[in-house]
């Protein structure tokens, strides 16, 4: 089976080319990205942890979903996509704010990543794909903000940076 290939990207989120997804992270070359944050009715956000034998991160705890667009994909399609295989449900999204990051992790690969933030609300509970996560839970932005300072090193690069920079636009996703 051919490797996934991610969406290469200049600083505009311009695309200039294709690169398999390993590549792309042992290379730390700026690509493609989102990352879904979906709300129920009590403003509470829908948090994965990551599966234990993913290739990074494992077991930290994130936002609702997160990978990469496909080639032709549009940001929305992508979230949706990727909803439905990790969290099994699909939701309208909207489009929020997006970000240049860039983390590198022990093993050598590091993210550096154009992140689109997708917006959703659902009400009901995932059917998780544990192949991708291994837990679920709801909590309030405040709560995980709180949680956050205390405990860092529970929670992904990406989601910590959503978290400090950009907090008023997933709170306004909440409302």
């Amino acid at each position: 089976m051919e490797e996934e290939k991610v969406i290469l990207v200049n600083e505009q989120d311009e695309q200039i080319g294709l690169m398999p997804k390993m590549e792309a992270h042992e290379k730390a070359i700026l690509h493609r990205a989102f990352s879904v944050f979906i709300f129920n009715d009590n403003n509470e956000l829908m948090l994965q942890q990551r599966a234990l034998d993913k290739y990074h991160s494992p077991g930290l705890w994130t936002n609702t979903c997160c990978s990469h667009q496909r080639d032709g994909e549009s940001n929305i399609e992508a979230g949706k996509r990727r909803l439905q295989e990790e969290m099994g449900f699909v939701t309208d999204l909207e489009e929020s704010i997006s970000f240049i990051y860039k983390a590198p992790f022990d093993n050598g690969l590091t993210e550096h990543e154009y992140d689109h933030v997708l917006l959703g609300k659902f009400n009901a509970e995932p059917t998780i794909n544990e192949e991708e996560v291994a837990d679920w839970k709801w909590m309030s932005l405040e709560d995980v903000k709180v949680d956050i300072a205390l405990s860092p090193e529970n929670y992904t690069a990406w989601f910590k940076v959503i978290f400090e920079k950009f907090y008023e636009h997933i709170n306004i996703g909440a409302k």
